[in-house]
């Protein structure tokens, strides 16, 4: 599992103390991340292996979570991720519980992969935030943005990727881009140091729209090992 290893002289990244503070801080001033940094209680272990799930991405609802037979440890995890379910659906949001075993991989990425083992932002066309917290299994990893560069603006990509358009690099090849979401991954610079958003953690994080005063917050889903326990996330 990876440690979490928040950078703390990173100014994007503000930490927070609760649910409330995680939602009424804004994410403005440069700051494109929230962590509302949690030590769980409770055995998510043994929900997941109850769970026995196959292979791929596996929704849970709440009815499977409230039949499984647990331990108090079990209970008390499956009453944390009902209450966190709880809390945003109050805001109105829609959150999703995600038993994942692996993430779809393109058969043929070419010069720009586009799943979500690849650092990328997310993006929607009015103001959102994503919301997003591993319970059990491998973190998400951030990157800082002064550690990214666009997979798009590399010398070598570029040029591949107007081979493929078979056109000019203008406008035209820029909604080329954006149609196939090239332009929201992203690769570490040399030196660049990933980090680790932590098992437990409730995080919100800026999302690329037209008008938001933020740059969106660059992300990846953890490498997944066959034989290793799925991952047990939640995410809006």
């Amino acid at each position: 599992m990876a440690p979490f290893n928040l950078p703390s002289d990173y100014p994007r990244i503000r930490r927070v103390r609760s649910f409330q503070e995680l939602l009424t801080t804004p994410l403005t001033g440069g700051v494109n991340a929230l962590c509302w940094q949690r030590a769980l209680h409770g055995d998510f272990g043994e929900v997941v292996e109850l769970l026995a799930v196959g292979q791929g991405i596996t929704t849970l609802d709440e009815e499977r979570l409230k039949t499984l037979s647990v331990s108090a440890a079990g209970k008390a995890a499956v009453d944390l991720l009902l209450e966190d379910q709880r809390l945003l659906r109050d805001q109105g949001l829609s959150p999703v519980l995600e038993c994942v075993q692996g993430y779809a991989r393109e058969e043929h990425p070419g010069p720009v992969p586009t799943d979500v083992y690849s650092f990328h932002v997310d993006s929607a066309t009015a103001a959102t935030d994503t919301w997003l917290c591993t319970y059990s299994g491998p973190p998400s990893e951030g990157l800082r943005n002064d550690q990214a560069q666009r997979r798009v603006d590399v010398p070598e990509t570029r040029a591949e990727l107007l081979r493929l358009f078979g056109g000019e690099d203008n406008a035209d090849f820029r909604e080329y881009l954006s149609e196939n979401c090239y332009d929201l991954h992203y690769v570490p610079v040399p030196q660049a140091r990933p980090f680790s958003f932590g098992v437990g953690n409730l995080w919100r994080i800026a999302v690329e729209y037209p008008g938001n005063p933020v740059p969106p917050c660059i992300h990846r889903a953890p490498a997944t090992v066959p034989g290793r326990p799925p991952r047990l996330l939640l995410i809006s």
